[in-house]
């Protein structure tokens, strides 16, 4: 027996009516655009945001930056298709950093340039290179085989500049540098890297961009945030904020590496900095910024949250009317740079730094 209905209840209507008007998502990440109506209110804002960022690495205790005075230590060819240098640069006076130059051999003109930053890894830029340890994280050689000029510049406490205590130990910079953070001194040093390339004549000085995985992750979100010059940036892995983080205190430790020394009483306290990442993230717009990152790397309703926090990032690519210039890519492999992690991000690049050329498609020809 065939049954038909012309009507549906008063229940069976509100139920429709759920299904078909989505809800919003609240959370508390939602402050990024509390009180902001306007493109004019956000950039107000921005500047507030850029304040307190610069606040929270204590950007006003650098020290004035030195000429470069680049030297250049070794070059090999890297299977006739780029040049590798060793070279070295000063970042403070009677302070070098040394970091290995990438340059394709059969450039047709200026290319763009990179600044590729390694994870915690003792012999950071060797890695990034690809000369020991894991491939999957050899930047360098990766991007020269591809078209792009690029530095890997050592961590300030890794490579040629291990401290006597140890691999990523900060207590000496701290002695020197008492009021001042590690990640003011990283990101600092990141944009005198930048600084390098824009000498070299390879290099499409308006072209410039910054990839990293974990340490360099994150590194890569700070330097965008720092230094205007950086048109794409990609991080992959970066660390947990700091709200809806049980380990926040992690980011002031009292021990090894420690990122921000100053806010140590605070988060003890329970307090947290007046700014965290999709704020400093927030900065980068409306220039190219792509996020990668691992549900199962680390605490994985943390993880989540990232996803939420990344949501009210894009609202803001969406007021700057640069929502192409946004994007994240959430996995399920850790914390790693698997295949598809790589593809993105240098495909990422591609789409930002070279010209419309280099990825357009066409139809095959008869």
């Amino acid at each position: 027996m065939a049954v038909c209905c012309f009507g549906r209840s008063e229940a069976e209507e509100k139920v429709s009516r759920k299904r078909s008007e989505p809800s919003a998502i609240n959370s508390s990440w939602d402050d990024l655009l509390e009180g902001i109506d306007t493109t004019e209110d956000w950039v107000a804002h921005k500047k507030t945001l850029r304040k307190r960022y610069l606040e929270l690495i204590r950007d006003q205790f650098k020290p004035e930056k030195p000429d470069l005075q680049i030297q250049f230590h070794d070059t090999v060819i890297v299977d006739g298709i780029y040049r590798r240098q060793l070279i070295s640069y000063q970042v403070e006076n009677a302070e070098r950093a040394h970091a290995y130059v990438g340059v394709p051999l059969y450039l047709r003109g200026p290319a763009p340039g990179v600044v590729a930053l390694h994870g915690t890894y003792k012999q950071g830029k060797e890695r990034a290179a690809g000369l020991v340890e894991n491939p999957d994280k050899a930047y360098l050689d990766h991007l020269c085989r591809r078209g792009y000029v690029v530095i890997a510049p050592d961590h300030f406490v890794a490579g040629h500049r291990i401290p006597e205590a140890g691999p990523y130990d900060t207590e000496a910079f701290y002695k020197k540098h008492p009021e001042w953070t590690a990640v003011g001194k990283f990101t600092y040093e990141h944009s005198i890297a930048i600084d390098v390339l824009q000498t070299m004549k390879e290099v499409n000085p308006e072209k410039i961009g910054v990839i990293g995985h974990s340490l360099g992750g994150h590194g890569s979100m700070f330097l965008a945030a720092y230094d205007d010059r950086i048109q794409a940036a990609a991080g992959n892995c970066s660390a947990s904020f700091f709200r809806q983080n049980s380990k926040v205190e992690a980011w002031s430790r009292d021990r090894w590496y420690i990122y921000f020394k100053h806010i140590r009483p605070d988060l003890l306290n329970g307090d947290l900095p007046p700014i965290d990442f999709h704020e400093i993230m927030a900065l980068i717009a409306p220039r190219a910024f792509l996020d990668l990152s691992g549900l199962n790397d680390g605490d994985p309703l943390t993880q989540r949250q990232r996803v939420l926090m990344l949501l009210k990032v894009m609202d803001v690519y969406e007021l700057e009317k640069a929502p192409q210039n946004f994007a994240f890519f959430v996995h399920g492999k850790g914390h790693s740079v698997a295949h598809e992690s790589r593809e993105l991000m240098y495909g990422w690049l591609d789409t930002h730094l070279k010209p419309s050329a280099a990825t357009k498609t066409k139809l095959v020809t008869p």
